[in-house]
């Protein structure tokens, strides 16, 4: 061996990581599950209450089914920003099956009127936001694993 040469052992080799599906799909099933069979195809049925709180100020403060929905997606959004801090072989897997999944939102953003509501379209902008960080992170730390001589 050379002296630029560098052997990891076997048992120090980074692992290839695990597949874990994009999780924007979950708040993407359950609108539709929830949307089609429940409110009959009507994106306004989001717009109901599921429970008042009144406050200190005076004033009632409601959550919507809406809201609960984007709570979710925000959660989701959030452990999407961790895994996209992973460099596997399976990252780009995960981020092809983002982007495939921003697709889809769009798509039925634009062919289904079920879709056509303002929760729908959070939930789209977070999944292209998940897609452009995801492959933003990446290449930044790619281009800090690669170095030049």
């Amino acid at each position: 061996m050379s002296e630029s040469t560098i052997f990891i052992p076997p048992e120090r080799r980074p692992s290839r990581g695990v597949f874990i599906p994009p999780l924007l799909m979950l708040p993407l099933a359950l609108y539709n599950f929830v949307v089609f069979p429940f409110m009959g195809g009507d994106p306004a049925g989001w717009s109901g209450q599921l429970f008042t709180v009144p406050m200190v100020s005076g004033i009632s403060w409601s959550l919507t089914s809406g809201d609960l929905l984007l709570v979710l997606g925000l959660a989701c959004l959030f452990f999407e920003m961790l895994k996209s801090t992973n460099s596997g072989r399976s990252s780009v897997v995960e981020h092809m099956v983002s982007t495939l999944v921003f697709v889809v939102f769009l798509v039925e953003f634009l062919l289904v009127g079920a879709a056509a509501s303002s929760v729908f379209f959070l939930l789209m902008m977070m999944s292209i936001f998940d897609v452009v960080a995801g492959f933003s992170v990446s290449i930044t730390s790619a281009g800090r694993d690669v170095t030049m001589n």
